[in-house]
């Protein structure tokens, strides 16, 4: 295939959810990809409708994931070419959509981006102009590269794509990077204190140090007890807006 029919392959997996509708999800996104297949092969218009019909399925996963699933998928398709048989191609797809789905998830919007957001917001506590480009500057790249370096693998590998992105651990990751937001929240609970965010609670320095251990230790109990850490995290989040709303109605 030609390096720029993949270009353009990958460039619309960007609109994956231009077209989002509620009946096939992002059908119409992932057909407007191979589009440019299509149009390559100059196929026959019966072959040309055989195709398109076949990926205007109900499809549904992760935006992210989705250039890893394209390069399979158009990889499965040239492989197939001419055979007629196309039930690998839908195997895959429908295959890989869910866990991709679930993997990105969990990792991108359940743990990275709250990431980012947490980092932003420290940075805007300290001053720093920086503070709302740090946001892209983590979240950014890291979207940018699992696309990229996701597409290229998957058009190479077919349908063992899903090795790439297996042998990215991210489930691991995930864990970890939650673990982190969760002391960096712990330690920005100890800043706003210190700089005085919270006039309504005057406690001593040793007492503050003790609060801050006890609120990470009851985090951990809670963890042991099966509550999501996504919970934790965004209860957090909550507190601290509350805290927030009491200290402008004291002053």
């Amino acid at each position: 295939m030609k390096k720029s029919t993949l270009t353009k392959i990958f460039l619309r997996s960007f609109f994956i959810h231009a077209a989002l509708n509620f009946r096939r999800m992002q059908n119409l996104g992932f057909a407007m990809a191979i589009i440019a297949l299509i149009r390559e092969w100059q196929l026959p218009q019966k072959d040309s409708e055989a195709m398109l019909t076949r990926h205007l399925q109900m499809y549904n996963s992760h935006p992210y994931f989705s250039a890893p699933l394209i390069g399979s998928v158009i990889r499965l398709e040239e492989e197939k070419r001419g055979v007629g048989e196309s039930s690998d191609v839908l195997a895959v797809k429908n295959g890989l959509m869910g866990p991709y789905a679930a993997i990105g998830d969990t990792f991108f919007w359940g743990a990275l981006r709250p990431f980012a957001g947490i980092i932003a917001v420290v940075l805007g506590l300290k001053g720093l102009i920086i503070a709302p480009v740090a946001f892209l500057l983590i979240y950014t790249p890291a979207h940018l590269w699992v696309r990229v370096k996701g597409f290229i693998e998957g058009y190479r590998r077919g349908k063992q794509g899903i090795e790439f992105i297996r042998a990215l651990h991210l489930p691991r990751v995930t864990s970890i990077i939650r673990w982190l937001s969760l002391v960096i929240l712990a330690i920005m609970a100890v800043l706003l204190s210190y700089i005085g965010y919270w006039p309504f609670m005057e406690i001593p320095g040793l007492m503050m140090t003790l609060a801050t251990i006890a609120t990470f230790l009851f985090s951990l109990f809670l963890i042991k007890k099966g509550v999501s850490q996504i919970y934790i995290l965004y209860g957090a989040v909550g507190i601290f807006f509350l805290i927030a709303y009491c200290r402008e109605l004291i002053s």
